[in-house]
């Protein structure tokens, strides 16, 4: 029997130019995809849910997350990047067992869902072992989120290590791809988070590269935002390799020249900016509008969730006001004030949803509510009185809603939420598992007497960026820094 869903009366942000914007429109889903976007459609069967007021748009597309830290939420509150990398990547990191992962994977999907983020691009980089990949998938299918896996190479500094060599975790994602994720027709999607280049040997970056073209996966990859290193780098180099493609989301990049984003864009690269954690963790400033200066179409990603707001809401807000200031900065330094604001609410919009989906290669399935396309769809707005009686619809989501405004989340045609609520999830089991997950962590970190932020070591940042200008074959070689 056809399952048919309309949603009536809303205020409807297609996203699609051919549609446009409809003040009062319907939007007809079948069998989980979209055949209708209009003014009063007619349908004799179908379950109608009267949206009148609110607004429906495409769900949001978040394309960076590292979805497993979701149970040390806020935990990096005050924390730079320098302190999240002593903190996160050397601490909490490798005490996270695969329980853990699927925990702070569950929680975040769940979260994600919760505000309107119906696609995500999971930077999995806690794969300690190979059952924290099994884990971090297992939690990511459980939840019925759209989602890009990226299967992350950073080698965790656990004891014992989990891989033999480097070589061995490219092997692991060859059986995930394999035996869990043949297919490209599901709801997951195959991926692979690169190790920050510099780290490795450069040959190992090729490695891992070549193993993501093999498996025909979608590469992500923290690029330009560690300022005074050459770690996060090397675009000179992956140009020079022939090792940037179309199929690679670039995120940050906010330390890179002209020259190398540029370089980016010539290979039809994308970018995923999350303004929320470069602004507070000193990566310098979100690349918006360097990013649209060259026809790229930037995206958007709420990258850590401890540190900062799980919903897209913030990112677009933040980014798009960072970005104003940023424009109208010449003209107040020229004593003037700006006549019109370059960017308006609805370039946010895009960067949360179309352009999302085409940086993770989905756009003929998501993005927009166009008919053909799989119904991910959510439904913004409610009794509380942030929404109410909005003016400038995509202004009123973009400036003024928060995630409590999200009624309605529809992934592929299921109800995620429904009237405010996750659908067959137990918002208390969530909390607990998240609780008892985070002090287990907590837990090893003080029964191995570490600090939470290890000090700095004296003369490591030096080590460290003498020994990325040799991987990248710009200095001579040096001992790795212990």
């Amino acid at each position: 029997m056809t399952e048919r869903v309309l949603l009536r009366g809303g205020h409807v942000l297609s996203m699609d130019p051919t549609i446009g914007e409809l003040g009062v429109g319907d939007v007809l889903i079948e069998d989980g995809t979209i055949v209708a976007v209009a003014p009063g459609i007619e349908t004799g069967d179908a379950d109608v849910i009267d949206v009148a007021g609110q607004v429906v748009l495409p769900g949001f597309v978040d394309t960076h997350r590292h979805t497993w830290q979701s149970t040390m939420r806020a935990l990096c509150a005050d924390w730079s990047l320098t302190e999240y990398f002593r903190g996160i990547r050397q601490t909490i990191s490798p005490r996270y067992e695969p329980e853990d992962v699927y925990t702070g994977n569950y929680v975040g999907a769940l979260e994600a869902l919760d505000a309107g983020v119906t696609t995500l691009l999971d930077f999995s980089h806690c794969v300690n072992t190979p059952a924290h990949a099994d884990a971090a998938l297992d939690a990511l299918l459980e939840t019925g989120i759209r989602a890009v896996f990226g299967l992350g190479y950073f080698p965790a500094p656990a004891e014992p290590a989990g891989f033999p060599d480097h070589q061995a975790r490219i092997d692991d994602a060859r059986r995930i791809r394999t035996e869990r994720l043949s297919g490209d027709e599901g709801l997951v999607r195959m991926g692979v988070a690169l190790t920050e280049v510099g780290l490795l040997p450069f040959d190992l970056t090729r490695a891992e590269i070549a193993s993501a073209r093999e498996m025909d996966a979608l590469v992500v990859a923290h690029t330009g935002c560690v300022w005074g290193s050459p770690v996060t780098g090397g675009v000179p180099e992956l140009e020079q390799h022939g090792l940037l493609d179309e199929r690679q989301v670039h995120v940050h990049c906010n330390t890179l020249t002209d020259d190398e984003l540029d370089s980016i864009a010539r290979a039809g690269a994308k970018v995923s900016c999350s303004p929320e954690t470069e602004i507070q963790m000193g990566m310098g400033h979100p690349i918006m509008r360097r990013a649209m200066d060259r026809g790229m179409r930037p995206s958007l990603s709420c990258d850590v969730i401890s540190v900062n707001s799980g919903d897209m809401f913030a990112q677009m807000r933040l980014g798009l006001q960072f970005q104003r200031c940023m424009d109208n900065d010449p003209i107040n330094q020229a004593g003037a004030m700006p006549e019109r604001l370059e960017l308006g609410v609805r370039d946010a919009l895009a960067w949360a949803t179309v352009n999302g989906a085409a940086a993770m290669g989905l756009e003929d399935i998501t993005g927009s509510l166009s008919p053909g396309k799989q119904a991910d769809v959510i439904v913004v707005g409610g009794p509380r009185l942030n929404m109410a009686a909005p003016v400038d619809a995509a202004g009123a989501v973009v400036l003024q809603a928060n995630a409590s405004n999200v009624r309605h989340v529809i992934v592929g045609g299921r109800f995620a939420k429904r009237d405010g609520e996750l659908t067959g999830v137990d918002v208390e089991r969530v909390n607990r598992l998240a609780r008892e997950s985070q002090e287990r962590v907590l837990g090893r970190v003080e029964a191995d007497g570490m600090p939470l932020v290890p000090p700095p070591q004296p003369g490591f940042d030096e080590a460290l960026k003498q020994m990325a200008l040799a991987n990248l074959g710009r200095a001579p070689a040096t001992e790795a820094p212990a």
